[in-house]
């Protein structure tokens, strides 16, 4: 089948899933909206997790795997527990990481969740669809805007711990990019990257994420995804044109040492910033290995 068909019918076949499933979570959603009782909206919360996180996902997997014909090396997935609340950490190189994640995890980690910024609720659709699934929300001041109202100093993050109080009812995945932006070689060279293949991390918001969830994280999955033989963009995998991706998995366990108020206390953001160097120095050399592999 030429390329470009197999993209043709990948995008088909996601328009009209993806477009059956949004439409029941709608309804869902209106439901969930007027119905006050708080046990009934938490069975919906899981309704809305199922069509998300089991039917979309499933969907997807399945149309990639008739239509991709893409390998996926899975290398440490043993100890990764489907009960346990989950911080996803990964390198970022392209949407198809999204992808790649959502399938190699599908059923083995708990539903995902993503901290959305308070902008994005008024969204049509998109933004009621964030508020039904109980996305947290980040509300995030500006240096200079705490600045010219000091009183909100540490507000957000005191915020943004309390929008996660409601994962204590059942477990989640929150996945994060450390990066916060795809890797490209224009940014690396942009940032002076001391490592070889990533882009730096940015601590603070993975500091403020390991805050928010500190009383129920129970697991950190740190994955590194590899492409072998070159980035894919979204719809080269669409064609079918990305063959090989390796996941490299670590299951870390969270302590003290990872856990704490990054903005208001030196000690603990200097030593925080040291243990997310050392990770990224590792997941740096772990790619090259691979790349390696490869090429030999």
């Amino acid at each position: 089948m030429p390329g470009f068909v197999r993209g043709a019918l990948t995008l088909l076949f996601y328009i009209v899933f993806t477009t059956i499933i949004f439409v029941v979570m709608q309804l869902v959603v209106l439901l969930k909206f007027l119905i006050p009782e708080a046990r009934a909206r938490s069975s919906l919360t899981g309704v809305l997790d199922f069509l998300a996180s089991t039917c979309w996902v499933f969907c997807a997997n399945t149309t990639h795997r008739l239509f991709a014909r893409t390998q996926i090396h899975i290398e440490g997935m043993a100890d990764v527990s489907s009960r346990k609340w989950c911080l996803l950490l990964s390198n970022h190189q392209s949407w198809v990481d999204i992808l790649v994640m959502l399938r190699v995890f599908f059923r083995k980690l708990p539903p995902y969740k993503f901290f959305v910024k308070k902008e994005l609720l008024w969204l049509p659709f998109i933004g009621q669809a964030f508020w039904a699934l109980d996305f947290p929300i980040m509300k995030r001041y500006s240096k200079e805007f705490v600045a010219r109202h000091p009183h909100l100093k540490g507000k957000d993050l005191e915020a943004t711990r309390r929008a996660c109080e409601k994962f204590q009812e059942r477990p989640v995945t929150v996945m994060n990019f450390v990066e916060g932006t795809r890797f490209t070689r224009a940014k690396h060279r942009q940032q002076q990257s001391p490592y070889s293949h990533l882009l730096k991390p940015r601590a603070g918001g993975t500091a403020l994420v390991l805050y928010a969830m500190g009383d129920v994280l129970e697991q950190i999955v740190d994955i590194t995804i590899i492409y072998p033989r070159g980035v894919p963009g979204l719809w080269g995998f669409f064609c079918g044109r990305c063959r090989e991706v390796v996941v490299d998995i670590r299951i870390l366990h969270p302590g003290p040492e990872v856990i704490g108020n990054y903005y208001t206390d030196p000690s603990f953001k200097a030593s925080f910033q040291s243990w997310i160097n050392g990770l990224w120095q590792d997941k740096d050399e772990r790619i090259s290995r691979w790349l390696s592999l490869y090429e030999a």
